[in-house]
């Protein structure tokens, strides 16, 4: 998942080499940091969150499959 999120983002920012995404687990939940350059943080969000929610939803499709619960959570 840390792979995809980095692909996607990456295609997004004007800056690629900012993007960086850790990833930790506990117990059933994944929880996903993104952090971003300041002048890239609008283009990841989108207007009214719906690059964000898009990023999100994907990630949750992801994780049903693993029966897994995915956070992501963006940080400049």
């Amino acid at each position: 998942m840390k792979d995809l999120v980095e692909v996607i983002v990456k295609a997004l920012v004007d800056d690629p080499d900012a993007v960086e995404v850790t990833e930790s687990e506990k117990n059933n939940e994944i929880i996903l940091e993104l952090h971003v350059a300041d002048h890239d943080m609008g283009r990841v969000i989108g207007r009214q969150g719906r690059i964000a929610k898009a990023i999100r939803s994907v990630l949750k499709a992801m994780g049903s499959k693993e029966n897994k619960r995915v956070m992501l959570n963006i940080v400049d």
